[in-house]
């Protein structure tokens, strides 16, 4: 076994992960040289502006049901059990192991050391092995980025091994396919095999976070995006896919901590990311110019479609998925913090797409209301997508990232509502989906319109308007917003038809209420009061 590139002086993956016999190791090697050995390896093409793209191969997503964690004596008792968290036991994850690490023999691997969460005080220390070199540049990418002098002394308190190629059988294994992402809490251990998604290795490190941050650290983990003002306040941006999440927190007069993955400690907001992981599908300069133009030599492009007979990517292409991707070191971008950190919060967003047009566009929040809101995680998707259903659809996804929560979402509502507790932070819940009426006869909400709401909310302009509630939601909404007609403050008023309005609030305040039935006995009486009421 040949070793090269930049290796700490006590780096050993025998006696740390059991790995031995295999091919040559390559250390920390540099971005160019990954890109290199993927362009050698047949496994990647460089493009027009200089980024690696490669393909995932069968895997172009997460799994979400392929992901295990180990039931032990250390998770038995606090980790969320069900379709979220599977548990396989030590004993499977032992023998899958030692089938992978046979798999690996005589195979040259790459490994990367990084870290994650930008407060030091919070810092995890991530040891990256890859079969595959644009795997190990997807970490370099992703993560936080040590010195030389830091490398030289590293200590890695979590591992991931990465083997797309290895497949687990099922019989053997008592996985449900091939393909698994495994977290071990015990062993500080993620095992990734069959898939060669990226964000595999990404989300694998969220969830890790997800757990030890709130349930040893009382950090509240969050699925958002945060930036700072000119005056030095943060604001934390919540919202699923749609509902505009990137691009309300990307705003010239304030600066990025961060785009997807934060902590929320006694006096800090920080980045567990050094990059970003972007969609781009239907990318354009002029809709996302700060991602366009991160597109350049250091980045990697993920299962696109070229322009015929070029080497330009042809972003609307979707034949091999719709889930197309770019990752890239966060400094790629302009306007950012440096480091990723910023004060507590001043203002909070959820942000959902309601495609019936019942919530208001912007509402102000109760501590009560937020940690329900939170651990509901609404919005809703419109139809279209498939033949004959035309109908939106309701989605909930709890503190906006369920798939990532090991822990109960109860657990991190209650961290919320400590947090708010005794403090003016403002929560803010924003729609920006339909008004005037449901998916089909309303419309959708200006852009602009939803900016300036924001804008008049993180500089105060809605201190001193006065406010009505909704009925149903009981959302408190304002009656006036500087650059915003106030006729569509109140979603009731807009809607020709008030009994329809009436009937499809109430509808959707049914939804909200039976999918908190499978949290209702792990969750306060406070916050089970702040749910919608629903007409009989």
């Amino acid at each position: 076994m040949n070793e090269f590139g930049k290796r700490g002086k006590n780096a050993d993956l025998k006696a740390t992960i059991g790995l031995e016999n295999l091919g040559n190791v390559f250390w920390n090697l540099t971005p160019a040289e990954l890109v290199e050995d993927t362009i050698i390896g047949g496994q990647g093409v460089l493009t027009d502006t200089g980024a690696i793209a490669i393909e995932t191969g069968e895997f172009t997503g997460r799994s979400p049901k392929d992901r295990f964690v180990v039931r032990d004596a250390n998770t038995e008792n606090s980790v969320w059990w069900g379709d979220v968290n599977i548990a396989v036991s030590t004993e499977q994850f032992d023998a899958l192991y030692n089938r992978m690490k046979s798999y690996l023999i005589d195979k040259d691997m790459y490994v990367r050391d990084a870290y994650a969460c930008a407060d030091d005080k919070f810092r995890m220390n991530i040891r990256v092995t890859t079969e595959f070199p644009w795997s190990n540049m997807f970490a370099y990418n992703m993560f936080l980025r040590p010195t030389d002098a830091e490398i030289e002394e590293f200590d890695a308190e979590w591992n991931i091994v990465c083997a797309p190629g290895f497949k687990a059988d099922p019989a053997i294994d008592g996985t449900r396919q091939a393909n698994f992402a495994i977290l071990n809490f015990t062993r500080k251990m993620i095992i990734i095999g069959g898939t060669g998604y990226t964000g595999e290795i990404k989300k694998g490190i969220f969830s890790v976070l997800n757990y030890v941050l709130p349930h040893e650290k009382n950090v509240l983990s969050m699925h958002c995006s945060a930036n700072v003002g000119e005056a030095g306040d943060t604001a934390i941006f919540f919202g699923l896919s749609g509902t505009g999440k990137t691009t309300l927190s990307s705003d010239p007069n304030r600066r990025l901590i961060g785009d997807d993955e934060h902590g929320w400690s006694d006096n800090t907001v920080f980045n567990f990311e050094g990059g970003c992981y972007a969609k781009t599908i239907d990318l354009s300069k002029e809709k996302e110019p700060q991602i366009y133009d991160a597109i350049k030599f250091g980045a990697i492009l993920e299962n696109i479609g070229f322009h015929e007979g070029t080497s330009t990517p042809d972003y609307t292409d979707g034949s091999i998925t719709e889930n197309t991707r770019v990752s890239y070191p966060i400094d790629f971008i302009d306007n950012i913090m440096t480091p990723s950190i910023g004060s507590g919060p001043k203002n909070i967003f959820f942000l959902t797409a309601d495609a019936f047009g019942v919530l208001p566009p912007i509402s102000r929040l109760t501590k009560e209301q937020a940690m329900y809101h939170f651990m509901s995680g609404y919005t809703a998707k419109v139809a279209g997508t498939e033949v004959g259903i035309t109908e939106p659809t309701t989605t909930f996804s709890a503190c906006f990232g369920k798939a990532f929560l090991p822990l109960h979402p109860a657990k991190y509502a209650k961290l919320l509502g400590e947090k708010l507790e005794g403090t003016d932070i403002k929560v803010w819940l924003i729609n920006t989906g339909w008004s005037g009426g449901s998916y089909g006869v309303g419309s959708r909400m200006k852009l602009s319109y939803t900016r300036a709401m924001i804008t008049a909310a993180l500089t105060g302009k809605l201190d001193n308007v006065s406010f009505e509630t909704l009925p149903v939601f009981d959302l408190s909404f304002p009656t006036s917003c500087p650059e915003v007609p106030s006729e569509i403050l109140n979603p009731r008023q807009t809607w020709a038809d008030r009994a329809a309005y009436d009937k499809t609030a109430s509808n959707l305040a049914d939804q909200f209420v039976k999918n908190f039935e499978q949290y209702a006995t792990e969750t306060s009486a406070d916050i089970l009061a702040a749910a919608p009421k629903v007409i009989a």
